[in-house]
């Protein structure tokens, strides 16, 4: 039987309750062997607010009210689905080294942190699993990469959208040749709920150098990019635009009275367009702005290969078929595929990154969702603000090297890295 992982959570944030939740699916699906022994907080209160039901501050409603954004997962206790081993509370990530049980760490703390978090842990000995962005530019990421390395401990990222089931079935189709081979891909996307000008989920850091590293650029482009890497192939080049559309970001109160402002110096919008290893051709946008209306394509990413096209759920075939690709996996995928991409029947993308990391750390790898992986998101990330900053295309390959590098040196002076 394996031996139990000790889980401590660094970091009790707004995105903390869809880890519990992932937490929690796990426990019920059967999986027995990690419990979570540590929250970690510089505001101590905020990890209370998430150790015992019935104890500890009010929690926080969701920050967001779309349903597919982990930010409107529900408030979540750790003794919901774990009555037999209550969490300690901390107010540092010295104090849990120190006195606490834990074997790894999932640090769902802001980016700013992740580095020197990820460093004190893997320096102890513990595994890591960050919270994307995986770091605060691509030298700290390579960092921690060679940190873990050096102490043959499990890194990894939380990229959710790698084990999303509609992220799954598109690699299955496209491994299954229904597509054939990818020639272009699109994810145009202008306004969110946080347009035009509100602070985005309430937490100003994101639009601040030194705190977030990017804006939209990289908070999303990670995701957006990740992607677009596991389905097509690796980005190998970026040509890019960026914008600050709005000088200053509020957040109001139910009456419509301002409590909160920032004045950006990050984008709140990107307009790239890319090229991959393969030939391959691809363009998206992002921004937070937009008055009026948000314009999007329903499907979301759409891709494009030699067969047909895939949008949202549709697969459209030049024979004139038009499929549903979530119909033709339950179908058609094989069982071994099927247990592959979701173990246990699973379908929350934290739940399966979760399982991952955590049978990663049972074999001795790491998982799908690697610091590597999190380094070459942040890299192509990174790519977009390197080319709108140089007004010129950027290699890929030469933000990771740190050829290019001059939007981040900057942050990379401020943290000594």
């Amino acid at each position: 039987m394996p031996k139990r992982i000790n889980i401590g959570i660094v970091g009790c944030g707004r995105i903390l309750p869809a880890h519990l939740r992932g937490y929690r699916l796990l426990r019920e699906k059967g999986i027995d062997t990690f419990r979570i022994t540590a929250l970690v907080s510089r505001n101590r209160a905020d990890a209370e607010m998430f150790r015992k039901r019935g104890e500890g501050p009010p929690p926080r409603p969701p920050v967001s009210q779309n349903p597919d954004d982990p930010l409107s997962a529900p408030h979540i206790y750790v003794s919901d689905f774990q009555d037999d081993v209550e969490a300690r509370v901390f107010d540092s990530v010295e104090e849990m080294l120190e006195k606490g049980d834990v074997d790894a760490v999932d640090i769902p703390a802001s980016v700013a942190v992740h580095h020197t978090i990820a460093l004190q842990c893997l320096a102890a000995g513990k595994h890591c699993l960050v919270q994307k962005p995986f770091a605060i530019t691509v030298r700290a990421a390579q960092r921690m990469v060679e940190a873990a390395r050096a102490r043959n401990l499990r890194l990894g990222v939380v990229e959710n959208v790698r084990y999303a089931e509609s992220t799954r079935i598109a690699r299955w189709l496209i491994d299954a040749g229904y597509l054939g081979e990818i020639q272009m891909a699109m994810f145009p996307s202008i306004g969110t709920e946080w347009s035009p000008n509100k602070i985005v989920a309430q937490t100003p850091w994101r639009h601040l150098k030194l705190q977030a590293g990017a804006g939209a650029s990289l908070d999303i482009g990670v995701h957006l990019f990740h992607r677009l890497r596991y389905l097509v192939s690796e980005v190998e080049e970026v040509s890019a635009m960026t914008a600050i559309f709005e000088p200053e970001r509020y957040t109001f109160d139910a009456q419509g009275n301002i409590i909160a402002r920032v004045r950006p110096d990050v984008d709140d919008a990107f307009f790239a367009t890319f090229r991959f290893t393969t030939g391959a051709l691809g363009q998206m946008s992002f921004t937070w702005a937009g008055h009026g209306e948000p314009t999007r394509l329903a499907e979301g990413m759409v891709l494009y290969g030699t067969k047909g096209c895939l949008k949202g759920d549709r697969l459209v075939l030049d024979n004139g078929e038009v499929l549903s690709a979530r119909a033709l996996f339950e179908s058609e995928a094989p069982a071994t595929v099927k247990e592959r991409f979701f173990p246990l029947g699973l379908r929350d993308a934290f739940a399966l990154g979760f399982l991952d990391f955590l049978r990663g750390i049972e074999e001795g790898r790491d998982p799908e969702t690697s610091g590597v992986e999190g380094t070459r998101d942040l890299a192509t990330s990174y790519a977009i603000v390197e080319s709108a900053l140089a007004g010129r295309p950027v290699r890929v390959e030469d933000v990771l090297s740190g050829r290019v590098e001059a939007y981040q040196a900057e942050i990379n002076a401020h943290y000594n890295l």
